[in-house]
């Protein structure tokens, strides 16, 4: 790895398990976006050799699934909500590493501007059909957000289950293969909610609650770390060997003083 401090952070990466990370928007400018939840696709490239050099085995969620003895030590989920037509560029930068992804995709909105609120978010459509069959193509996973980007807490049981059910339909008719995976829109939800989810036949949702993937050992809560704008690539590394959004110096400080303190008094 380029970085020497950047190959000593992950030195013990792995050792808790797979992490999952969540991105939203990619965009071709320059300059960082605005939008706290979008990333330029230099940055986007820049996370992907990182993992490429950190020998990071990159796959879909359903892959978390494969039994840990099969598992690489190291191996991190990227995910990506909404499915902005932005996120080509960004298919294109994984396929091009082998690597693999999953789209949480907002049925009722495909191929055209997103219909939820507006809250700072990139201008444009999202993903059309084509789009979507070219994305499973290229060896990517299809996953659902519901079909309306509502928070599913707040709605009746009839409306949840329609915001699964008929995404789920919708989205397999479009790519002809079945979708297994569902993240809560705005890490919304609650045990209704999963219950829900697993009712409608999904077999793994993410949330986002930060930590190691698997540490809640229920495949419906998956946890997940999410990529900001302004996440350079030595917080990006942090974020990846500490499982945490709690990376900052001081913070760390913090925990290695700690650490060190157990250890001076026998301390596992």
């Amino acid at each position: 790895m380029r970085n020497p401090f950047q190959k000593l952070m992950l030195t013990g990466a792995g050792r808790h398990g797979p992490v999952v990370v969540m991105y939203h928007s990619v965009s071709q400018a320059e300059r960082n976006p605005d939008w706290p939840w979008a990333v330029s696709v230099r940055q986007f490239r820049e996370n992907l050799d990182l993992l490429g050099e950190a020998g990071y085995a990159v796959v879909a969620v359903r892959d978390l699934a494969k039994m840990p003895e099969r598992r690489p030590a190291r191996t991190v989920a990227i995910t990506f909500d909404d499915g902005y037509v932005d996120n080509l560029a960004a298919c294109e930068e994984l396929a091009s590493r082998g690597m693999r992804a999953t789209w949480f995709v907002v049925s009722g909105s495909v191929g055209r501007e997103p219909a939820w609120p507006e809250d700072g978010r990139p201008a444009g459509r999202l993903l059309d059909a084509s789009e979507l069959r070219a994305l499973l193509g290229a060896g990517m996973e299809i996953g659902s957000h519901s079909v309306s980007h509502v928070r599913l807490t707040t709605v009746g049981d009839a409306q949840l289950r329609q915001e699964l059910v008929d995404s789920k339909a919708m989205l397999e008719d479009v790519i002809g293969d079945e979708v297994v995976t569902f993240a809560y829109p705005y890490g919304d939800w609650d045990e209704r909610c999963e219950a829900a989810v697993r009712e409608a036949g999904y077999r793994y949702a993410c949330t986002t609650v930060t930590g190691w993937a698997l540490r809640d050992v229920n495949p419906y809560r998956l946890r997940r770390l999410t990529v900001f704008n302004d996440d350079d690539l030595g917080r990006f590394a942090r974020k990846l060997a500490f499982g945490s959004h709690d990376v900052g110096w001081g913070q760390l400080i913090g925990y290695w003083g700690r650490r060190l303190q157990a250890r001076v008094a026998g301390r596992p």
